[in-house]
């Protein structure tokens, strides 16, 4: 991507649509309803932060360096193996995992475990979000179904083969364009809607310029968060110099000229005007006496 200044490339802009906005490689957004939880700040490996519920059965890992970027579990206790999972690559943006981990400090509670809800026979339950924003269902491999935007520029797959799996989908294919939340079989449906919502929730992100890929940047809509600064005057060029003294000379001699026009039409004879004879009485014949 070309830019004319470096300040372009650090300019904030809304972007829309957001699941077309990419990761800002902050993951402050995704952590935000957690705040409250514990922390784990790791200093081996590559999982830099682990946020967990306060009995360990909810666990939100954050590899900042990896190509899957979060890791979400739970489980039936601090020590068992996880129900479910969902994993969310480098190029999601963490506004969109932010649908989960809300909708998880929803449900948990010491007492609670719908986060661990058994998924319903109805494997579309998790993409209805997807349907009531006008997404349309597809033609797809055998066993699967496949829902898109009406921009081709997002979607969800739902295995209902082997795996079981939902994945919902963002941007043209690539390493450094597609992002894509994957959920294992177990994940309640109620979880995958809450990320679905916040995948077609309209409303957008803010990114700087630099962080939108070339290839996705003509796919979605920069708005400024400030307007344009204004532009310092440019100092005249030597061809500006001669071509505005050029238009004042020939100013000049126009005013000169008409001038000197003015000047013979008042200064010119006047042209007498022509004198009507006066009437003359016609003369009558004397009486004869």
């Amino acid at each position: 991507m070309q830019f004319t200044t470096d300040e372009e490339q650090w300019r904030e802009y809304h972007v829309a649509p957001r699941y077309l906005a990419g990761s800002s490689g902050v993951a402050d957004p995704g952590f935000d309803p957690v705040s409250h939880w514990p922390h784990h700040h790791l200093d081996d490996g590559p999982c830099q932060l682990v946020v967990t519920s306060p009995d360990h059965r909810i666990r939100i890992g954050w590899f900042g360096d990896d190509f899957d970027l979060w890791k979400i579990t739970a489980a039936d206790d601090a020590v068992s193996a996880p129900r479910w999972t969902a994993v969310f690559n480098h190029n999601t943006p963490a506004e969109i995992v932010l649908g989960l981990t809300a909708a998880l400090v929803d449900d948990w509670s010491e007492d609670s475990d719908c986060f661990l809800d058994r998924p319903s026979f109805y494997g579309a339950a998790g993409v209805i979000p997807l349907f009531n924003a006008g997404w349309k269902r597809q033609a797809a491999e055998y066993g699967t179904v496949e829902i898109v935007s009406p921009d081709g520029q997002a979607g969800a797959v739902i295995d209902m083969r082997r795996s079981h799996t939902v994945t919902l989908w963002a941007g043209p294919a690539g390493w450094g364009t597609r992002a894509e939340a994957t959920f294992t079989s177990g994940t309640p449906p109620h979880l995958i809607a809450a990320t679905a919502a916040a995948l077609v929730d309209p409303a957008p992100v803010v990114r700087t310029r630099r962080m939108i890929h070339p290839k996705v940047e003509h796919l979605v809509q920069l708005t400024p968060l400030e307007p344009d600064p204004p532009r310092a005057a440019r100092a005249p060029t030597p061809l500006d110099v001669r071509r505005i003294a050029v238009s004042a000379a020939l100013r000049r001699t126009s005013l000169s000229r008409n001038g000197t026009i003015q000047a013979r039409i008042s200064t010119h004879p006047p042209v007498p005007k022509p004198v009507r004879p006066a009437a003359t009485t016609p003369l009558l014949p004397r009486p004869h006496r």
